[in-house]
């Protein structure tokens, strides 16, 4: 016999939400915990930083003052991977695979700073640092880019036109002329990562007796200018280079 309207069981919106405010404390307890309390393993996102070959480099580790162990691990794009380790309770520095121009000190109340001595292309790659302590390990990454300065040359061509060149520099060198006038770019990638920027001015006539040449480059900024004689005897050419910027990373 099937049961009647009058017999099924009722329930009030109270009676259908009375387990949702039993287990709402739980609920509370559960996401409070989630948010007030996050994850021991704090992992910032990468840092890009660049230094120019040549020059020195400095990262630094989260600042934590009762760390009990200190790790920098290096992948650089060339070479095998290299491992700085310090342990508090020895007080005693592992090295592995470290060239001797990467160094860090390990001391408390310190950063514990990893330094690149002349730094070279080969130190080009990902560099971490983790720090554990009681609280929790704590990372920061980063990733090196290393800058290569052009050489800048510039001389008059076979038919007396001005030629600026920006030898192997990294990233590649921007060039630009005064008076602004056409020109003709080529470029020519090596496999070392260094680009070579040539650019040639190609204007027939000008009333101006020199023309600069200006490079632009992330390590530095140059002006050469030179004469062009037009007339038929030998062709005689001078340069003069001004470094008027510098910018060290």
């Amino acid at each position: 016999m099937s049961n009647t309207q009058e017999d099924l069981p009722h329930y009030s919106d109270a009676d259908l939400l009375k387990p949702m405010y039993q287990n709402s404390k739980a609920v509370s307890d559960i996401l409070g915990h989630l948010f007030t309390h996050p994850s021991p393993s704090l992992s910032p996102p990468g840092n890009r930083m660049a230094a120019q070959v040549g020059h020195s480099a400095v990262m630094t580790c989260p600042n934590k003052t009762d760390a009990t162990m200190v790790t920098w691990k290096i992948s650089p794009k060339i070479g095998g991977p290299c491992t700085l380790g310090y342990r508090a309770d020895q007080k005693k520095v592992d090295r592995t695979n470290c060239s001797d121009r990467v160094n860090c000190e390990f001391r408390s109340n310190q950063s514990y700073a990893l330094e690149i001595q002349q730094v070279g292309m080969a130190d080009e790659g990902n560099y971490s640092c983790e720090v554990v302590t009681q609280e929790g390990n704590f990372h920061q990454m980063y990733q090196l880019t290393v800058l290569v300065p052009p050489r800048l040359s510039l001389y008059c061509d076979d038919h007396r036109n001005p030629v600026c060149k920006a030898a192997a520099g990294r990233p590649a060198a921007e060039i630009s002329w005064v008076p602004e006038n056409n020109s003709m770019t080529e470029t020519d990638s090596h496999d070392n990562g260094t680009v070579t920027v040539l650019s040639r001015f190609t204007a027939h006539s000008t009333d101006e007796k020199t023309v600069t040449c200006m490079v632009y480059h992330t390590t530095l900024n140059e002006t050469k200018s030179i004469a062009c004689s037009s007339c038929k005897l030998p062709l005689v050419c001078s340069a003069t280079s001004t470094k008027f910027v510098e910018m060290q990373q």
